[in-house]
């Protein structure tokens, strides 16, 4: 298995996911291109494909006082900065990838579910 070089951490935390993911996918380069990584591809991709991420269906977002937070109780309603219909952002470990709308999911009408309507691609740091 290829060896990897740890560098100086960067300043962003964007930065350090676009680092550690370029550095995964010229790691995965490298041994397809060994002669016996037809035997290990199957293993290596499944080894990746099982790490768990923590994904995020962001509805929206407010801010407010201290004092209106402990103000809050059952029943409470509060207001987002989004309008009903807006996209929501799916987030994956911090970072937003795609935008979505929510939907009913037909297999179970009694759960909903996000329909992707854009993915976002990754930008490079220069």
């Amino acid at each position: 298995m290829a060896k990897t070089k740890v560098e100086a951490e960067p300043d962003q935390p964007d930065e350090q996911l676009d680092r550690a993911i370029e550095e995964l996918r010229g790691v995965l380069r490298e041994e397809e291109k060994r002669p016996d990584a037809a035997l290990q591809s199957g293993a290596n991709s499944s080894i990746i494909m099982a790490i768990p991420v923590d994904v995020q269906i962001i509805l929206g977002s407010t801010e407010m006082p201290v004092s209106e937070l402990m103000a809050l109780q059952k029943g409470s309603t509060v207001a987002l900065n989004r309008r009903i219909g807006e996209p929501v952002d799916v987030v994956v470990n911090g970072r937003k990838i795609a935008r979505g709308e929510i939907t009913v999911l037909e297999s179970d009408p009694t759960r909903f579910g996000i329909r992707l309507t854009e993915i976002i691609a990754a930008t490079k740091s220069a």
